[in-house]
């Protein structure tokens, strides 16, 4: 100190910053995700949790580190294969960290399972849990109808399927009927569209178009050749649903020979080819027309040269800065609420087991109650009253008989009939009156005299004053 007096040099502690939690997290966040913002990561899935909100938040593991991973809808509905615990996969992201709880995390944009592709992975996903369901045993397969009359085809308008289709048809059966209802069979969209086939066909069975025809009896889906990208829409889940819920029998004509599809496994009959689809459906011989097979690839290599393009395009926007930021402050929110929504799960499920307790308690107090006991000491009170109440309703009526004797006897011995018992009569005039004054007779008055039994009647022949 002293030295540095004398050199002029003044001593100075170095200045303290107090950073909060919240700017000390955001700052580290900040740094984490300049300088890793595109990692590739691998490791095995564990804890996989996919909420309602279509989010994807697992955990990568190897032996001896961890770091858990969020995947947002946006990207997660773009994964060909279904992520499963113990898969060994390859994630691309940035790593950033969740404020809420100052947790290192990566935040994925894109995941691939090591190994197998991602198309490969989730065709074979798919298939063990369909067959699982039985959806491809033979005893659930409509029959084929041996000579179709009307016939309706699921493909692209211009593709060379279906003319080859159209072709064969026309040369073995020129009376048949095609209906035609144009979808996708590639892209995003296709399954969709070719669903919407399925749906009109069988709408048939209940209501006739506007010629009057019937239904179609037999469907056909139908596509050239291609990759197994080109192919991966007919591997859609809910496609083959409703292949195997049509109520009109299911033909599968889609790629060579040696490319399979889901659909090919759920459709009732499986075709090599369109043309031997065609041959299948109708003996009949097919003929191509190489002008109109030409203008279909040709469209077809425009329609996706402007999908190419157009992709490309989204692509470019939606790496736009602005754009991402927007995006990352809703996946923090949403983020927030899921984390909220496992909370109230972990509360609820904590709730319904202390009211499951409780009813397991209560059930066994009822369990261990004899109700005969109970019943039986019940009888017995009631048995004791009723004789209680017999006894003293029989005094009661004793009582009754005795008071009513005693009334009946004083009643008799004030009855003037009484009298007459003792000798006494009680003498009457013609009108029926009680004559107790001999004062009111004359001579010659009816009288009648009533003794104790018997009445007699009489003529005044006088009367006198007696004592």
């Amino acid at each position: 100190m002293e030295m540095a007096d004398q050199l002029g040099f003044q001593f100075r502690p170095p200045e303290r910053r107090v950073w909060t939690v919240r700017a000390l997290v955001s700052a580290v966040r900040s740094h984490l995700e300049r300088e890793y913002s595109d990692c590739w990561v691998e490791g095995e899935i564990s804890n996989l949790r996919i909420p309602d909100s279509g989010h994807l938040y697992f955990t990568l593991k190897e032996e001896a580190a961890q770091i858990r991973v969020v995947m947002f809808r946006s990207s997660a509905k773009l994964l060909r294969f279904r992520p499963e615990n113990g898969l060994q996969v390859t994630v691309r992201g940035r790593i950033t960290v969740y404020e809420d709880r100052g947790e290192l995390q990566i935040s994925a944009e894109f995941m691939e399972p090591q190994g197998a592709g991602a198309l490969q992975l989730a065709f074979e996903q798919l298939k063990a849990r369909l067959a699982a369901e039985g959806l491809f045993e033979a005893a659930r397969k409509k029959a084929i109808p041996a000579l179709p009359q009307r016939i309706g085809v699921i493909t692209s308008p211009q593709g060379a399927a279906l003319r080859d289709i159209l072709n064969i048809l026309a040369r073995r059966h020129h009376s048949a009927n095609v209906v035609i209802y144009p979808a996708q069979v590639q892209g995003e969209a296709a399954a969709g569209e070719v669903m919407a086939g399925l749906r009109y066909f069988n709408q048939g069975l209940r209501h006739r178009d506007a010629s009057g025809s019937r239904s179609v009896e037999v469907i056909i889906i139908a596509r050239g050749g291609g990759s197994a990208e080109d192919l991966a829409c007919f591997n859609h889940e809910g496609l083959a649903r409703a292949v195997a819920e049509s109520k009109v029998p299911v033909i599968s004509a889609i790629g060579h020979e040696t490319d399979f599809t889901i659909v090919d496994f759920v459709a009732d009959l499986r075709a090599p080819t369109p043309s031997a689809a065609a041959e299948l459906v109708i003996r009949s011989r097919q003929e191509i027309e190489a002008q109109a097979e030409d203008l279909a690839r040709r469209l077809e290599r425009a329609l996706r040269y402007r999908l190419l393009m157009a992709r490309q395009e989204l692509t470019d926007r939606a790496q736009h800065g602005a754009f991402a930021r927007m995006m990352d402050g809703i996946h923090r929110r949403q983020q927030k609420v899921d984390e909220q929504r496992f909370r109230l799960e972990k509360a609820e499920r904590q709730l319904l087991e202390r009211y499951h307790r409780r009813c397991e308690s209560v059930t066994a107090a009822v369990r261990h109650y004899d109700a005969r006991r109970r019943l039986a000491a019940v009888r017995q009170g009631l048995e004791a009253q009723v004789g209680n109440l017999a006894g003293a309703m029989h005094r009661r009526l004793l009582e009754g008989r005795a008071a009513l004797d005693r009334t009946a006897a004083s009643l008799e011995a004030l009855s003037p009939v009484a009298i007459l018992k003792r000798g006494y009569a009680l003498v009457f005039d013609a009108q029926g009156q009680l004559v107790t004054d001999a004062a009111r007779l004359q001579i010659g008055d009816e009288l009648s005299a009533r003794l104790e039994r018997g009445l007699v009647r009489a003529r005044v022949t006088g009367t006198g004053e007696g004592s």
